[in-house]
């Protein structure tokens, strides 16, 4: 059983993307092998420049809300997403692509990353998408909860968050 790529991995490679970038096209590659892509082409210095490109384009998807952070999704998918085909391009079972065969790994992370973000707004709620809500802390995080009200970035912020309010409430009385 082939588990959908598009979806939660492509979120949470796309932030791990952004919160922490690759230094180098090779870095990059390896990178998107951890996250399980099949590399269909070896990684080209432009692929790490373009993915950086992509990807501060997809933070304005991040930073917009309800109609408008569908309509920059959908100008993301309008530019990467091919129809949907079936392929068995690793040898390991037939599986859906959006994307056409042979891309560049640049070409390839916009296709993942955009149909994944769709998928997992469409599937879990448009707001799952966000910046920390904790003071001077502004990273992007997306909403995997079961309640889907998370706010802050990391565990971290939110306990970093609550005792600022509790001190503050302390100092006040």
């Amino acid at each position: 059983m082939h588990l959908n790529p598009y979806g939660e991995d492509a979120v949470r490679l796309a932030l791990s993307l952004v919160l922490d970038p690759p230094p180098s096209s090779a870095a990059l590659a390896t990178r998107c092998a951890g996250a399980g892509i099949a590399l269909e082409r070896p990684a080209r210095p432009a692929d790490l420049a373009e993915t950086a490109a992509y990807l501060h384009r997809w933070l304005s998807v991040v930073d917009a809300t309800g109609a408008e952070r569908a309509a920059r999704l959908n100008d993301l998918l309008r530019e990467t997403a091919a129809y949907p085909r079936l392929t068995d391009h690793a040898g390991d079972g037939w599986h859906i692509h959006y994307r056409e065969p042979d891309q560049s790994l640049a070409s390839l992370l916009r296709t993942l990353i955009s149909v994944g973000t769709a998928l997992h707004l469409s599937g879990r709620g448009m707001h799952r998408l966000g910046r920390c809500a904790a003071a001077g802390c502004e990273r992007p995080f997306a909403d995997f909860s079961r309640t889907g009200r998370q706010r802050y970035c990391s565990h971290a912020c939110g306990n970093r968050d609550a005792v600022r309010r509790h001190r503050s409430k302390v100092r006040d009385r």
